[in-house]
């Protein structure tokens, strides 16, 4: 049944094996430092055994209790370098955390490069402007040749006559109504221009001052 569990557990992650890690490390330094507290006091315990066993001329005792200090002792001293090894492992293992976020971060960051030098591509880019650049010039060139055909169109032949027709309109709104009169004006025909001029003039001014006199 553990097999197949087995086959169904999820891989943990870096930052949750180095958690589990850190938490294993942590349980190793506090039986290590509950073992040395416990060392300290047997060690108290056999050097006052020791001064008990000299004072009483106990030779043999004593020089037994002294091997067993040195023993005691010894471990210890191993203790505290295994202490130091966990903890030297500890920090090791933060580097090496440190490290590989360091070299995720730049993995991400190359495949994001490499996505935008591959959309970035100079040769594309370039290509893209230049495309821009004839199909805007094309543009103009539309824009231009529709503008002088609209031009063409708009400056007919016609436009004198709607010109006039305009003119005499406006003229005929405030109330001046000269141009039969100058068709029908021999002036208009067979005078010179500055005298026909003459008498348009005048007659715009005699319609003037009838309307001013009206008011």
């Amino acid at each position: 049944m553990s097999g197949f569990s087995g086959i169904f557990t999820k891989k943990p992650t870096v930052q949750e094996q180095v958690r589990a890690n850190d938490r294993i490390l942590r349980k190793q330094t506090r039986d290590l430092d509950r073992d040395r507290n416990a060392l300290e006091r047997e060690e108290k315990k056999i050097e006052m055994e020791i001064k008990k066993a000299a004072k009483a001329g106990n030779k043999q005792a004593a020089t037994i209790l002294a091997k067993q200090l040195i023993a005691l002792r010894k471990q210890k001293t191993k203790s505290y370098a295994m202490g130091s090894k966990i903890s030297s492992i500890g920090m090791q293992q933060k580097v090496m955390h440190s490290n590989m976020k360091m070299a995720t971060a730049m993995g991400t960051t190359t495949k994001t490069m490499t996505q935008m030098n591959k959309v970035m591509d100079p040769m594309k880019t370039a290509a893209t402007m230049k495309d821009f650049e004839r199909e805007s010039a094309k543009m103009s060139m539309t824009e231009e040749m529709i503008d002088d055909t609209l031009d063409d169109i708009l400056t007919e032949s016609g436009d004198e006559e709607e010109q006039d027709a305009i003119v005499n309109r406006v003229l005929d709104e405030i109330g001046i109504e000269i141009s039969g009169k100058l068709v029908d004006a021999p002036s208009a025909h067979r005078g010179k221009l500055g005298e026909s001029s003459s008498n348009a003039d005048a007659e715009i001014e005699r319609q003037l001052a009838a309307l001013k006199s009206l008011d």
